[in-house]
């Protein structure tokens, strides 16, 4: 079927779609944004949108897209600037000042890339090279690299980076405007130089607790259906972990999915609330260990990372957040804010006893929880070391030394 000519009036019109789109789908998620929906939000028909995009999914890739070329372009600015730390700061100021442009009243700008792992496999793979395209630049921030092991360091940082862009969308409702200046210099300044007092000391001790998962263990079927949900969704994203999925994962009937979990929403905030219960065991177990709260914080972190790069059952993604009804979001990001918070008390605990420098333990906090979050989707990264250790020290070393080589 042809299409008509790219004019200004039919670029104009796709836009306003793809606008659309991205106001409904931040606010509702892909599954419950219908092209009727996206036609109402414009004054159009549905007949008028289908013009445009003939299938939901070509909609959806294409409000991804945009997003992707937003998040390029930010970082093909930032990679001009002179040097690491300038591109860095240029890089943070661009997201904060996007974030500034929404809460004056802009929307549509950007869209949560959530559930980029529910469309089929020709769009993912396209939209996916496009990400990567982003990776690479900002993994050139930090220049060039001399050899493996200081590529892997740099696609560390960059991958840290970006995950925490994107993260602070959630926690910035959090602040008011009037501070968003403050937390780009805070967030620049964690990222820059890490955490601890001695940059770039990192010496977990083990700790110990049943936050793992064992091979040995018989779970019952509630708790191997909250694993085999975690993994698919982190996998395959919200709408793509049908409880037929999950269940054929199990060799189990739909039915007794439905004996334990009334709907699938259930089932995803009963992931989150074991995941949560994990982490919170991990940070309590360090927090409690005898030494200095760096080495116990580094510890935390070190055994969540691990968790996330090599247990048969990591934490659930905080990306499953946008198919999530406004008050079960809520409700989830508030009990991932109690656990920065702790994350924040260890800081200042740092502070006081001379291990962690001066920073924002708030914004640390955030920072912190966005890269463990991070980590699930750096496992390919860390499969290709030769020791499990050494892709976590590698991982941790950006918190403990900073993404620049020395300050500016």
């Amino acid at each position: 079927m042809s299409r008509a000519p790219n004019t200004r009036k039919f670029g104009e019109k796709r836009d306003a779609i793809v606008n659309a789109a991205s106001i409904l789908i931040n606010d509702a998620g892909v599954q419950a944004t219908t092209l009727a929906d996206v036609a109402q939000a414009i004054g159009l028909n549905a007949t008028s949108v289908t013009y445009y995009f003939p299938r939901k999914e070509q909609l959806v890739v294409a409000v991804y897209d945009e997003t992707l070329t937003l998040m390029e372009r930010m970082a093909a600015e930032a990679l001009e600037q002179d040097n690491p730390a300038a591109r860095l700061r240029h890089f943070i100021a661009a997201h904060v000042t996007l974030r500034k442009r929404i809460r004056a009243g802009e929307r549509g700008l950007t869209t949560a890339l959530s559930e980029i792992r529910t469309l089929d496999r020709a769009a993912y793979d396209a939209l996916m090279a496009h990400y990567l395209r982003v990776v690479d630049l900002v993994r050139r921030f930090f220049g060039d690299w001399a050899d493996r092991e200081e590529r892997a360091l740099f696609s560390a940082r960059a991958h840290i980076l970006l995950e925490a862009m994107m993260w602070w969308p959630v926690w910035s409702l959090r602040y008011s405007v009037l501070d968003f200046s403050r937390i780009e210099d805070r967030l620049f300044d964690i990222l820059a130089y890490g955490l601890p007092t001695t940059r770039g000391l990192v010496d977990p001790q083990q700790l110990v607790g049943n936050w793992r998962t064992s091979d040995d263990e018989q779970a019952g079927q509630n708790e191997a259906f909250l694993r085999a949900a975690t993994v698919t969704i982190n996998e395959r994203g919200y709408r793509g972990a049908s409880v037929s999925r999950i269940a054929e994962s199990l060799n189990v009937t739909k039915g007794s999915f439905y004996h334990h979990h009334e709907a699938k929403d259930d089932l995803v905030l009963a992931c989150f609330q074991q995941s949560y219960d994990r982490l919170s065991a991990v940070q309590i177990a360090g927090r409690d260990i005898e030494t200095d709260y760096w080495t116990r914080l580094s510890s935390v972190l070190a055994e969540l990372i691990d968790l996330q790069f090599f247990d048969g059952t990591p934490l659930l993604r905080t990306t499953a957040l946008q198919a999530l009804d406004a008050e079960h979001k809520e409700d989830v990001v508030t009990r991932s804010n109690r656990l920065a918070r702790r994350f924040a008390g260890m800081l200042i605990d740092g502070v006081a006893d001379g291990s962690v420098r001066a920073i924002d333990p708030l914004v640390a906090g955030q920072v912190l929880m966005s890269t463990v979050n991070s980590a699930y989707d750096a496992r390919h990264w860390a499969a290709r070391f030769d020791k499990s250790e050494d892709a976590v020290k590698t991982y941790l070393s950006v918190m403990a030394q900073g993404m620049i080589t020395a300050p500016a």
